[in-house]
């Protein structure tokens, strides 16, 4: 080990976890290997680091290693490293979202990784009509489970691989507008506060917006990194949603403030 490894390793650990955020944050992307080389310590302590700087909102865990959170980090990464993020969480809230959809039901899915993983966990229905804005969605979900898909128009954001624009079809080029309805919208957002389901990009929340409008019923989808945050793009009040499915159930004023909006909490 090298001189300046060896100090490393020998500082206190809220100075090694101070410098070790600001790593993940100059770098974006990182290991738990490449960081236990850096600092000079296991790969155990490490590990360790990285679940508290996670529960403290400092980097994203991913397997593996981590993200950066800050600009530049995880807004700007694209899918293949969102696909890393919270598997564990996204596959738990994917079972329960799959558990609320019926055979031969009309959903819609948004984009995100999250809806790519209900697409997953949706191989064992039959007969469904899915209306989405997500690009993947087509490659990942099971020919058997559905009738008909359909895919949103509009401007393509190749970061999210996914289309932003009115969500309307057309019989044929230039024709008239038809009017769609469905039975559960399943909308993954980037964060949930009091104030309402928001997200980073206007166009996305605007996407977002109407699959809500147009659904009989709607379930936002969000993993509990994301409660008790407020993004740029404000998507819906709290009581334009019948459901928050997440992996572990909000507490606090959150949880005070869905049960008065009238929103049901569906945690694993």
């Amino acid at each position: 080990m090298s001189t300046s490894a060896s100090t490393r390793g020998r500082r206190l650990p809220a100075g090694r976890k101070a410098d070790l955020a600001a790593y993940v944050a100059d770098n974006g992307q990182v290991t738990v290997s490449d960081l236990a080389q850096h600092f000079g310590v296991s790969i155990d302590t490490v590990r360790r680091d990285l679940d508290q700087l996670h529960r403290e909102g400092a980097l994203v865990r991913t397997h593996g290693g981590a993200v950066s959170t800050v600009e530049g980090g995880l807004r700007d990464k694209g899918l293949d490293v969102r696909l890393r993020v919270q598997v564990d969480e996204k596959e738990k809230i994917a079972r329960l979202a799959a558990e609320m959809v019926d055979d031969g039901a009309v959903i819609m899915l948004n984009a995100g990784t999250t809806t790519l993983a209900v697409a997953r966990a949706l191989r064992n229905h039959h007969d469904l009509t899915i209306a989405t804005n997500n690009l993947r969605i087509p490659a990942e979900i099971a020919p058997s489970a559905f009738r008909d898909l359909y895919v949103f128009g509009g401007a393509v954001r190749t970061i999210t691989q996914a289309t932003t624009g009115p969500v309307t079809f057309t019989l044929t080029s230039g024709g008239p507008e038809v009017d769609i309805r469905c039975d559960l919208a399943l909308v993954a957002v980037g964060a949930v506060d009091a104030s309402g389901y928001s997200t980073t990009n206007l166009g996305d929340a605007g996407m977002m917006a109407e699959m809500i409008e147009r659904a009989e019923r709607t379930a936002i989808l969000a993993d509990s990194t994301k409660l008790g945050r407020r993004l740029f793009g404000q998507v819906a009040t709290l009581d334009r949603a019948d459901y928050l499915i997440t992996d572990t159930a909000p507490t606090g004023d959150l949880a005070a403030a869905l049960s008065g909006a009238g929103v049901t909490v569906v945690s694993g």
